[in-house]
């Protein structure tokens, strides 16, 4: 019988020595920081905040007293969080090469060609399952740079299309996500061309770094459209900068403790592997890594976002694909009243992980030990929607990935 989920306790939860450690990150995370961020990205003149949904007879159905999704798939028309990162990492770089502070600039600033002028042409490349890259290759364009993008083994042609759409050099290689991330920053060594990841290593911190605060503002959002602080947050984990990006801004603004949740699938999970290991430093995991949680197919942790996971994370689940299969169908039909959400595999595997432990008593465990009763305020990002269509139709309207 297959194990639908595995979950594991973080030993290492609200241990003072790891709370030190992440602390000297979260001032990176700050309200004042993330206002900043938030600022410059809402220059964008089509800049729209995302909706915040409040599945109030899902809520009563399962018995816990709300349940909200913030629904990432309408940002910037992209169909995706993704581009959130990758606009104010690239902001960040061209105003650093300007000599300015990025509060001082807005997007339309930075479009005109006395700023194109003065920095030079410039290409940004990355590695991408398709909805980064996407969002790398947008801001390329709008910017008026260029864009070279690489998808691991068995990325989806779709995402390819959307991707090479934005005007980029698009192609998928051989390779899995990790060893195409060191491909892409060997390419950007020999050609003089400007990485934007979201994982960082030794020498590569400043960048990564400014894609995680890019994301906060869909956090600083949500505070603006909720009422009051949820009591538990299900993050998709992937190489973890942007569950670690949430944890850092929620953990500090909201006084009382939030149990935080993260989700990834079995072929690709390595802080589910770290926690279980009960070790200072991550472990990571290798192979092709195939799943339809396309942005979750990562093996290595990044580095600071593990430093804050690793003394935040309450528990780490690992999820069979019919997990997420689950959640894209009940969010896809609603009950009653409640809104229809189009996710994707990745953005919704937390809520099915969630859904499964509610409903499936074999689990009961586990819900008891996350505490999810009818006082539970439960807090999901989707944060994507259909970027593969087929794949979306296959699995929502033919039943690919049932429950078995």
């Amino acid at each position: 019988m297959k194990e639908k989920l595995r979950w594991v306790y973080n030993q290492h939860y609200l241990e003072q020595d790891h709370i030190k450690q992440a602390t000297a990150i979260l001032p990176y995370f700050s309200l004042d920081q993330v206002r900043k961020v938030g600022q410059f990205q809402r220059t964008y003149e089509q800049f729209e905040k995302t909706p915040l949904h409040h599945l109030e007879a899902l809520s009563s159905y399962i018995d816990v007293e709300k349940i909200m999704i913030k629904d990432e798939s309408y940002r910037f028309g992209l169909n995706a969080f993704k581009v959130l990162g990758g606009i104010y990492a690239i902001a960040q770089y061209v105003a650093n090469k300007l000599g300015r502070n990025i509060e001082e600039l807005s997007f339309e600033q930075l479009k005109t060609p006395e700023v194109r002028a003065q920095v030079g042409n410039l290409t940004f490349i990355s590695t991408t399952d398709g909805n980064h890259g996407r969002g790398v290759a947008w801001a390329a364009r709008e910017l008026g740079f260029q864009a070279r993008i690489y998808m691991p083994a068995g990325s989806a042609a779709e995402r390819l299309l959307h991707i090479k759409s934005e005007g980029a050099f698009a192609e998928i290689t051989t390779m899995n996500y990790d060893d195409t991330v060191r491909y892409t920053s060997q390419l950007a060594q020999e050609n003089g061309w400007v990485l934007i990841q979201d994982t960082m290593w030794q020498g590569y911190e400043e960048i990564p770094l400014w894609i995680m605060q890019g994301y906060t503002t869909l956090v600083q959002e949500i505070d603006e459209q909720i009422q009051q602080a949820p009591t538990h947050v299900f993050l998709q984990a992937g190489v973890g900068s942007f569950a670690g990006a949430v944890v850092a801004f929620l953990q500090q603004y909201y006084e009382q403790d939030i149990t935080f949740v993260l989700v990834e699938p079995h072929v690709a999970n390595c802080y589910y592997e770290s926690f279980k290991k009960n070790t200072d430093q991550f472990v990571t995991v290798g192979g092709e890594m195939q799943t339809i949680m396309a942005g979750l197919a990562c093996g290595e942790p990044n580095p600071q976002a593990w430093q804050i996971l690793k003394a935040y994370t309450k528990i780490s689940i690992s999820c069979e694909e019919e997990i997420a299969a689950t959640g894209m169908r009940v969010l896809g039909n609603p009950l009653a009243t409640d809104t229809r959400i189009i996710a994707g595999e990745s953005g919704a595997a937390p809520f099915g992980c969630f859904y499964e432990i509610m409903t499936n008593e074999q689990y009961k465990e586990l819900k008891h030990a996350l505490h999810l009763n009818e006082q539970a305020r439960v807090l999901f990002i989707n944060t994507e929607g259909d970027t593969d269509k087929e794949s979306y139709r296959e699995i929502v309207w033919h039943g690919k990935y049932a429950n078995q």
